[in-house]
């Protein structure tokens, strides 16, 4: 006589435990923040080490008559200070356990670059067109846009910074050109040194 077969039961898994449980939470709570939150590294001293580069830049500028010497100084100040800025905004990130590519941060990225790209095409445009006296206005302005743009996604002094930034360069539109670098140690100088202390004290890093 066949017995029946015997019906094999489903492997009962062992239940998650609570804590692991707890932590997937916890991730996925944090992976989502990422992607839909602000983005919040902006280094308060790498706005600093900003303005304080624009500064020296602006010395340096004042007692060179060349264009192209001019260009030369103002440029690589640019870069110096950018590449300060982005080294301390990876070092804060990387303290707050968090990559600088963030959501948040490629939107802030995103927002950034477009309005610079704008300002290296119209620097070409101006010298070829002999305006030259447009640009110390035209940076600040396009600056102070890109920051605007971005600080939507930032803290709030990040798009007050690109607002004022837009008002001295406006200002520095529609003053006699001798008066260019006078108006950029102001704005790159001043305003990075005056928001960069700002962000320091409320927001760190």
């Amino acid at each position: 006589m066949n017995l029946p077969a015997r019906k094999l039961r489903p492997t009962e898994r062992p239940p998650l435990a609570l804590h692991d449980r707890a932590m997937d939470d916890l991730r996925y709570i944090r992976e989502t923040m990422e992607r839909s939150g602000s983005f919040t590294h902006v280094s308060g001293l790498g706005v600093i080490a900003m303005g304080v580069s624009a500064l020296v830049a602006a010395v340096a500028a004042w007692r060179i008559e060349g264009l192209w010497m001019w260009l030369g100084v103002w440029l690589g100040a640019a870069v110096v200070a950018f590449a300060a800025a982005i080294y301390l905004m990876d070092r804060k990130s990387r303290a707050e356990g968090m990559t600088l590519l963030t959501g948040p941060g490629r939107k802030f990225a995103w927002n950034v670059v477009p309005p610079l790209v704008v300002g290296a095409a119209l620097t070409v445009a101006c010298l070829q067109a002999g305006a030259v006296s447009l640009l110390p206005g035209s940076w600040l302005m396009l600056y102070g846009a890109a920051v605007v743009a971005a600080g939507s996604h930032s803290v709030r002094p990040v798009p007050l910074m690109g607002v004022s930034f837009m008002g001295i360069g406006a200002a520095a539109l529609l003053a006699p050109a001798a008066w260019g670098d006078v108006f950029m140690a102001g704005g790159f100088g001043g305003l990075h040194l005056l928001f960069g202390m700002i962000i320091w004290r409320r927001h760190g890093g």
